[in-house]
């Protein structure tokens, strides 16, 4: 891909050196042929890491990877349901609702329009279980709530030691997607650059950074997604006791940790929507169902013929395109017309 120089100019090729060695002498091979070449540039290819080792350590990059929060919360639902086989507890009535005969329910959650509250309630719970099972307390001082805190009161001293609960996440970031007016888009979002954040720079989100990491997620997927961001000042009167310049440095370290890859793919998107359908089913929190209506399905079927017309069109246009090379052989074997 692209004009590389090669660093094998000669056919004897030297045995394998260690990597730092390697790469030092492939530096002075590229220096010296720069008088023909012109100035070296690594190639972007060759400072891609292998698809081995980024499906396992980016799953926030790739769609094949399995997300970090879906799998911290499978300890907890394997021992629930052990729990409940040993002690023979019954499921009880069923909360879900399912179609009959007489009355359809449909969901109308879907990746492009996810429900604001479900989604939200998705989430936190992964946040939640990414606190309550991680594998230490790597932080920084950038995020650390005693350090930089979010408002007035004072910080408890067992803040670093006590796990928050799932309702207390909801409460704080429901209360940031709603003053701020910020769509359900943009919490799967967050969820991306917060596994993302934990991935590139090893942290682990606790009960000392949570705050300020979910906040630091919150701002940077506003400003992506949002085609009218929020601004940090705007947060600052969200957060009242937070100054602008500590929500400006935060933004700072969390682009810079990030390695400023704020790009999500959509199939990474979809990916991370769909696994949060599954934690809510593991959790039973289920995504509202309302009965099918005559005018909800008379405006299904409306869609659904736009949609038909518009993917006939399109296959049309790409016969047609198709047909070009066929043409040839049947016109060949197509009769002659005489007037």
């Amino acid at each position: 891909m692209g004009n590389t120089v090669s660093c094998c100019v000669s056919p004897s090729g030297s045995p394998k050196l260690p990597r730092q060695v390697e790469r030092l002498e492939d530096y002075q091979i590229n220096t010296d042929l720069s008088d023909d070449t012109g100035p070296y540039l690594q190639h972007i290819s060759d400072r891609e890491v292998p698809d081995d080792l980024a499906l396992e350590s980016n799953p926030s990059d790739h769609a094949r990877a399995s997300t970090i929060f879906l799998s911290k919360s499978q300890t907890d639902v394997r021992d629930r349901r052990k729990s409940n086989h040993i002690n023979h507890v019954s499921p009880g009535l069923l909360s879900k609702k399912y179609s009959s005969c007489s009355t359809i329910f449909i969901d109308d959650s879907t990746v492009s329009q996810p429900n604001l509250k479900s989604t939200i309630k998705c989430v936190t719970l992964a946040i939640y279980y990414h606190i309550k099972n991680r594998d230490s307390d790597r932080s920084l001082d950038i995020f650390d709530e005693r350090m930089h805190p979010l408002s007035r009161e004072q910080v408890p001293d067992d803040y670093s030691r006590t796990d928050p609960e799932h309702k207390l996440i909801y409460r704080f970031v429901r209360t940031l997607f709603s003053a701020a007016q910020l769509t359900a888009e943009c919490a799967i979002v967050t969820l991306v650059y917060l596994e993302r954040l934990l991935t590139y720079a090893e942290l682990d989100i606790c009960p000392s950074n949570w705050k300020r990491i979910v906040l630091g997620a919150i701002l940077l997927a506003s400003k992506v997604w949002d085609d009218q961001a929020v601004w940090n000042v705007d947060y600052c009167q969200i957060l009242k006791d937070i100054t602008v310049e500590d929500m400006n440095e935060m933004e700072r370290h969390f682009l810079e940790l990030l390695q400023f890859n704020i790009n999500v793919p959509a199939s990474v998107y979809a990916k991370y929507y769909f696994d949060l359908r599954s934690l809510a089913d593991d959790n039973n929190l289920s995504f509202p169902l309302e009965p099918l209506s005559n005018e909800r399905a008379q405006k299904l079927e409306a869609i659904s013929r736009l949609c038909e017309d518009k993917y006939k069109d399109l296959s049309r246009v790409a016969m047609r395109r198709s047909l070009s090379a066929d043409n040839l052989v049947g016109i060949r074997r197509s009769n002659a017309v005489l007037s």
